[in-house]
């Protein structure tokens, strides 16, 4: 397959950062493929373009190393009449391969590995999501059955996956049984403990159940340290024990994505037109090259500044960069928090344009500031992937996190895939002093306590030390909550679908000997999409002040009750570190994985207003 290049099938750019990225498996009709590394991966001009981001790149290089270009995800060229299967252009797309490579008749009951040769491929080059594999000597069928793949695979929080053992399981360990296997239903239900594989030469059988929970755990063999997107096996050996995962679980691959905002990066016109055009004027080394530059046209941009004003602003961009490189990890937020805090109409721009309203009446105790955001621009890196457990929670400054974080290429990439999306959104920032005062409660304190025990049981279940490092506070608990809640009411009312408006969130508390002393609280609601265009406009229009008034206090009225209530209301962070959440579940808080920056944890729409349980932590007065 690898030679003709056939395609399989078709993602949306979102999906290949957040679902489908390098390492993960895609659950195709007929078959299952994994997603090959970076080596594999076009990077022809035609086919990706450059994405200029140069927060984000140097973000990126403080945790990669010496990552030149971020560079689109190669997409196969529209044309206004039906593709023809056979041109060049229909072999663009993302590389995979086969995985698991164990197939199952589902006639026979046969289970063996492709590279048996029971297996013949039938591409479709019409209807790629057809193409398929056949037992081509399947002896239950006169016409050659289609085969499914095998639907168990081992793996470890190292990011290894691997084939399933089926020889050494069903054999209890290592042998030189020349073993025929089948994969035989002995009940209705389809799991584990119904599924039996046997050995037809020397008739051993052993039930599915046997490879799962913590007794299965440990009768599996120690991992392989295998990389099938990479083609090879980890130099370092792995001290994992593996365990055993089915297709589409998932907690098989997550995503390890940093995400920018593309924001004004100087204090003057000038010296934004240089941010804006960078990519073009970083190769202008000397006066003499700026004058010809000039002279042919090629400047058009900065008409009415004389050629000595622009390469000043140019050197003065290159000392910004080289001062912004450090040994300490990049403040992407920051910035943002500034332009968002201190909106300024001379810095708008094609991408990113401002507008502040008042804030809405009644609200003003609470909030400090409401910014409309008309255009936006973010820019998403892909870093890596982790298995088991989220990259979030491995937290991206301790060792446990770059250590489970799989690399994308076997050497050290010069590129990484990124993507970049436009459109709208609403930021609101608290008032400081308002937090302050809701956070000096003893009601509150006890609950950051609450939280704080059932994070730290987290971590120690998950071996991640130290146990309590970078929590994020009730502070962050309040202004996620609250995210969450008028998400899902702007959801109803602006046109998008809730998976559509993103958040992201601004929460850090006052700490003087820290880099960044000052404090953080505000969240911005957002929706992009990947056209030029961006969105229309539906959610921004409503963030206007009696537009949000309404929706703020209609979604903190909605989280006072739940149709679960009073079992969801009742709900404590859990001191045994099952959950991250206190009164929230799918039917008041939680939205989907595109939307929310960690999975559904910290939240509490207790902290909003009264419940049916308690009413002493509420942060806004409501009648």
């Amino acid at each position: 397959m690898s030679n003709v290049k056939p395609k399989v099938g078709e993602l949306r750019p979102t999906q290949m950062m957040f679902t489908y990225g390098v390492g993960a498996i895609v659950d195709l009709p007929y078959l299952s493929v994994i997603v090959m590394g970076l080596e594999d991966w076009p990077t022809d001009p035609g086919v990706v373009h450059e994405i200029h981001e140069d927060r984000l790149l140097r973000a990126v290089c403080w945790e990669l190393g010496p990552v030149q270009r971020l560079l689109s995800l190669p997409i196969t060229p529209e044309t206004p009449h039906f593709p023809n299967p056979f041109d060049e252009p229909a072999y663009v797309g993302v590389p995979v391969t086969l995985f698991p490579r164990w197939l199952l008749c589902p006639k026979c009951r046969r289970l063996a590995p492709l590279s048996s040769g029971l297996f013949e491929v039938k591409l479709n080059p019409f209807h790629p999501d057809r193409s398929h594999y056949v037992h081509s000597n399947c002896q239950k069928e006169k016409k050659p059955p289609t085969v499914v793949p095998a639907r168990f695979m081992v793996a470890c929080e190292n990011g290894h996956l691997d084939d399933f053992p089926w020889i050494e399981f069903v054999h209890h360990g290592p042998t030189e049984c020349d073993a025929i296997l089948t994969l035989t239903e002995r009940g209705p239900t389809g799991e584990a403990r119904d599924l039996e594989v046997r050995c037809e030469t020397c008739g051993q059988r052993r039930r599915l159940a046997d490879a799962f929970g913590q007794t299965g755990r440990q009768s599996m063999p120690q991992c392989r340290g295998r990389r099938p997107h990479l083609r090879d096996y980890d130099d370092e050996k792995c001290d994992q024990q593996v365990r055993a995962i089915l297709l589409g679980a998932s907690n098989l691959w997550f995503p390890d994505v940093v995400t920018t905002l593309a924001i004004p990066a100087a204090s003057s016109r000038l010296a934004q037109l240089v941010e804006d055009h960078w990519a073009n004027l970083q190769h202008i080394d000397n006066l003499g090259v700026l004058g010809y530059a000039y002279k042919t046209g090629q400047m058009g941009a900065f008409l009415g500044y004389s050629q000595e004003e622009i390469w000043q602003a140019i050197q003065d961009k290159r000392a910004r960069d080289d001062s912004g490189t450090g040994a300490a990890p990049l403040d992407l937020k920051g910035p943002e928090w500034e332009i968002l805090t201190h909106p300024a109409p001379a810095l708008n721009s094609e991408d990113f344009r401002l507008r502040p309203v008042a804030v809405p009446a009644g609200l003003e105790g609470a909030l400090e500031r409401v910014v409309l955001v008309e255009r936006l621009r973010e820019v998403r890196a892909l870093l890596g992937f982790t298995r088991i457990d989220a990259p979030g929670e491995l937290e991206e400054t301790s060792a446990a996190g770059q250590d489970r974080r799989m690399a994308l290429s076997r050497r050290p990439s010069t590129w990484l895939p990124a993507t970049e999306i436009r459109g709208e959104g609403i930021f609101i920032q608290f008032r400081e002093s308002q937090i302050q005062d809701w956070l000096s409660r003893p009601a509150v304190q006890q609950r950051d306590k609450e939280f704080l025990a059932a994070y730290r049981c987290w971590r120690q279940a998950r071996s991640l030390q130290p146990f309590d490092a970078r929590y994020p506070g009730l502070r962050y608990v309040l202004l996620h909550s609250f995210a969450h809640a008028l998400m899902r009411q702007l959801a109803l009312e602006c046109g998008y679908t809730a998976a559509s408006v993103r958040e992201r969130i601004y929460s850090r508390a006052p700490d003087a000997d820290s880099d960044h002393p000052e404090p953080l609280a505000g969240v911005l609601l957002y929706t992009a999409a990947p056209d030029s265009e961006g969105t229309l406009g539906g959610l921004v229009s409503l963030g206007e002040p009696a537009e949000l008034r309404r929706h703020i206090t209609t979604a903190l009225r909605s989280a006072q009750l739940c149709a679960a209530d009073p079992l969801c209301a009742e709900h404590q962070p859990q001191p045994h570190g099952i959950t991250l959440h206190g009164a929230a579940c799918h039917a008041c808080m939680f939205m989907p994985e595109t939307s929310c920056e960690r999975g559904n944890k910290y939240l509490d729409r207790s902290v909003l207003g009264a419940t049916v349980d308690r009413d002493d932590l509420a942060f806004f007065p409501l009648e």
